[in-house]
């Protein structure tokens, strides 16, 4: 059996995304907003998600993907008999009028390369998860599909007919498609695609000229950080763990779950890597959005909310074939309603650098006032409780070593900024509340079997506690960060660097993937106890379980199979996080 990959490229400008694969089908596609329904959406249903492809008339043809060095401007390639021509997908994002514009607009180049190809374009767009198959009416220049909350239209030189009769015919000259969703295009075609097509690739290659990209690694760093920004919404700062739902984590699994909301713990992790990259605005744009959730809270926070800070994100299971015909196919999700007690302190730590980086001017610095002594209630309000644990275990709580240790981070983090305001009364609360995790923490230690377990009065074994050693709560030149590693790699290590999240059944059974990041998680903590070799090591063999173009999934099966939700901001943000670790190890014994 073949090795399983997401053959597909992603664009977007932090309004939407499109996944668009190799034979240059929209095959996921959601308007509005991230968390809409599809318009095109195949990836799930192939009869029901519709489709929007270009490609070559002839049945026999190759094709190769890559995207123009430095962007999100994806290209697909083909060659065929009589012919070859190549696809260029983009969302537009530039500056006009000294604000973003970054409008909910799909362009589609389709530019000549060689002889006289016929090609073949289809567009077929749904509503309302497939149930809704829109009515078509012609214009001279446009095709609009009617029945959606607002107008999807597709602008183009292509004669209609062959569109809406799929009808082969030759491609002699660069054609243009347009698709808006909401205003349309009412400006020359052309001309404005090819506009957008210059000021899109200058903004996605000033952006990563502006960025800080250590010297290993550079073209992984690079595409994984172009990613992550596709990931924010920028209207609200919201940011989503992946953009796609019910992508299986291994084949027949029913762990199928709908990704397309903002979890605190995400947001941490991705947050970081922006600033390891030297990019703040993402942070700036997110304090918005955590300051309005906790505006609006009560006294509790949930792990994830829509990204305009919804709270009900009610699962439902929809009629579709799902993805290699696995179902449940799900539309929301039910851990909103959970109670993971990390929230607190991962707020807190991503907060913490628009206080104390004397880089960023933060307009709101006084908002400290009200915003830390919450979060240090919550805190001290949940200290002991059990919860359901960053896994979002379904039928089982326990006070988790990973929730003690964003207790402890939490509270260092609130002492950290009070400081900044020489706050006493706070500080002298953050820093009892620290001391209190860490007893904690330390009451939970196996001794024995030198480990910190999963959670307190268990024997499990979990891959998040080699944040113990990330996050700075052991010393990494201490022996018991170093038996830690140890006594998890005899369990939960995989061929080629993969690490399992852990072992033990949960709701659905054993795990048979291995959760990417972990692997990531494991190769940054060798790098913090000195054995950077291994971790450059390790680092390089999970390259080879990106795609085509170095994009990751969630779940990489020890086949080096491909699965969960795809990309997934969590894989990215591991790769990225590891090899900043690497490169100042590395950097230091340089200069050494």
């Amino acid at each position: 059996m073949p090795v399983h990959k997401y053959n597909m490229g992603i664009i977007g400008n932090c309004s939407y995304l499109a996944y668009i694969d190799t034979h240059a089908d929209v095959k996921w596609m959601c308007m509005p907003r991230f968390d809409s329904s599809f318009i095109f959406g195949s990836l799930l249903d192939e009869e029901k998600g519709g489709h929007f492809y270009v490609r070559p008339a002839a049945e026999q043809y190759s094709s190769r993907q890559y995207y123009v060095a430095n962007t999100n401007v994806l290209c697909t390639e083909f060659t065929a008999s009589d012919g070859s021509f190549v696809v260029i997908d983009y969302a537009p994002r530039m500056e006009n009028f000294a604000r973003q514009f970054r409008p909910l607009m799909l362009v589609r180049k389709v530019q000549l390369l060689h002889g006289e190809p016929k090609i073949r374009i289809r567009c077929e767009p749904r509503g309302n998860y497939g149930k809704m198959v829109p009515e078509v009416y012609t214009a001279s220049n446009h095709i609009r599909y009617m029945n959606f909350e607002q107008q999807v239209r597709l602008t183009t030189d292509v004669p209609l007919t062959y569109i809406q009769e799929e009808k082969a015919f030759v491609l002699s000259q660069d054609q243009y498609l347009v698709l808006t969703y909401g205003e349309p295009l009412e400006a020359p075609l052309k001309e404005t695609a090819e506009e957008f097509l210059r000021k899109t690739i200058r903004y996605w290659q000033d952006w990563i000229k502006s960025s800080y990209i250590p010297g290993i690694l550079q073209e992984e760093i690079i595409r994984s950080s172009l990613v992550l920004k596709l990931h924010q919404y920028e209207d609200t700062g919201g940011i989503i763990a992946s953009g796609t739902t019910s992508l299986p984590e291994f084949h027949d699994s029913t762990r199928n779950w709908d990704y397309r909301y903002c979890w605190f713990r995400d947001a941490y992790y991705t947050l970081r890597a922006f600033n390891q990259i030297g990019h703040f605005e993402e942070l700036e744009k997110y304090f918005d959005f955590i300051h309005n959730i906790l505006r609006n809270s009560d006294n509790f926070l949930q792990p994830l909310y829509s990204i305009s800070g919804e709270k009900e994100l009610t699962e439902t299971v929809v009629d579709l074939n799902g993805y290699m015909n696995n179902k449940p196919v799900r539309v929301g999700n039910k851990a909103y309603v959970q109670v993971q007690h990390d929230v607190y302190g991962q707020v807190l730590v991503s907060l913490l650098p628009l206080y104390t980086d004397k880089r960023l001017t933060f307009q709101k610095r006084s908002s400290y006032k009200n915003i830390i002594p919450w979060l240090l209630d919550q805190i001290e309000r949940t200290m002991t409780m059990p919860d359901s644990g960053l896994w979002e275990f379904r039928n089982q709580v326990q006070v988790h070593t990973y929730t003690l240790l964003f207790h402890w981070a939490g509270a260092k983090a609130a002492y950290k900024i009070a400081a900044v305001f020489d706050d006493k009364p706070i500080m002298e609360r953050a820093l009892k509340l620290a001391l209190q995790a860490d007893t904690l923490l330390e009451q939970s230690y196996d001794a024995k079997r030198k480990l910190y377990p999963q959670a307190v009065g268990t024997g499990n074994l979990d891959a998040s506690t080699l944040a113990m050693i990330t996050m700075n709560y052991l010393p990494h030149d201490s022996e018991r960060a170093k038996q830690h590693i140890v006594a998890l790699e005899k369990e939960l290590l995989a061929d080629h660097g993969l690490f399992y999240r852990y072992k033990h059944y949960d709701d659905f059974g054993f795990p048979e993937t291995t959760f990417l990041v972990c692997a990531f998680w494991y190769v940054d903590a060798l790098a913090c106890v000195g054995r950077v070799d291994d971790a450059m090591e390790n680092l390089q063999k999970l390259l080879q379980f990106s795609n085509h173009l170095g994009i990751f999934s969630e779940d990489v099966g020890t086949d080096g199979s491909q699965w969960g939700n795809f990309p997934q901001t969590y894989s990215h943000v591991g790769l990225i996080n590891a090899a900043f670790r690497i490169a100042r190890k590395l950097d230091k014994a340089d200069f050494l």
